[in-house]
């Protein structure tokens, strides 16, 4: 049996990833396809500790403080654990794998902590080969960047921190980090040829229904064209 497909939403935070991650699976179950949906980091499971421990400061206050090899370790010691566990066996018996993040977002958030242009293409080399190769996590099928506005981004970000009463994570934090990664979101969507759908018009969000209408008919033109 052949292996299922890999399907990874990406975006920065306060985009709706897991909005428009869940109403992709719930159409997608309708259509009759085979769907597991998993998100990452996997906070639930003791692999993401390290995480948890970076994100709420514990390495120090600011994102550049821990360099993009380390904290990438950390996220990828946590995928590897939730593949392992949770989801080879789905993936490897040919149903579809959908994502909220995935080594995508250790792509674009570590490596705008290097500077040069050179070493953070080594970075890029390394990271691909350290969890495609080395640890032998799924190459995606598609990645699907919703693309929001920083600033848009931002207010919806502090909206919901405000509703939740919950503190800000040190990356949602820093609006100027997240101004960065914005622009490595571009930047390697070109590189890498993700799917880019626009979440935000003239400093506005576009709704849920119209951004889910763009999400669904990527993933079913690309799962038809599979069929074909």
């Amino acid at each position: 049996m052949s292996k299922g497909k890999l399907i990874v939403i990406e975006a920065g935070d306060g985009s709706g990833k897991e909005t428009q991650t869940k109403a992709l699976y719930d159409h997608l179950r309708k259509d009759g396809y085979a769907v597991r949906r998993i998100s990452f980091p996997d906070y639930e499971a003791e692999s993401s500790a390290p995480v948890r421990m970076y994100l709420r400061g514990d390495f120090g206050s600011r994102a550049e403080d821990v360099n993009a090899f380390a904290a990438s370790t950390f996220y990828a010691v946590d995928r590897y654990a939730s593949f392992r566990r949770k989801w080879q066996r789905n993936y490897e018996a040919g149903e579809i794998i959908l994502a909220d993040r995935y080594t995508t977002s250790n792509m674009v958030h570590q490596a705008v902590k290097i500077a040069d242009g050179k070493e953070r293409e080594e970075f890029l080399q390394w990271l691909w080969d350290f969890e495609f190769g080395k640890l032998g996590l799924p190459v995606p099928d598609m990645v699907l960047f919703l693309d929001m506005d920083p600033e848009v981004a931002d207010r919806l970000i502090a909206a919901r921190a405000r509703e939740q009463g919950q503190e800000r994570d040190i990356h949602e934090k820093d609006g100027a980090y997240l101004c960065r990664c914005h622009e490595a979101y571009l930047e390697l969507a070109e590189k890498y040829r993700w799917k880019r759908i626009r979440c935000s018009e003239g400093g506005e969000p576009r709704s849920i229904g119209e951004i889910h209408g763009d999400v669904y008919r990527a993933v079913h033109g690309m799962l038809e064209g599979e069929l074909l």
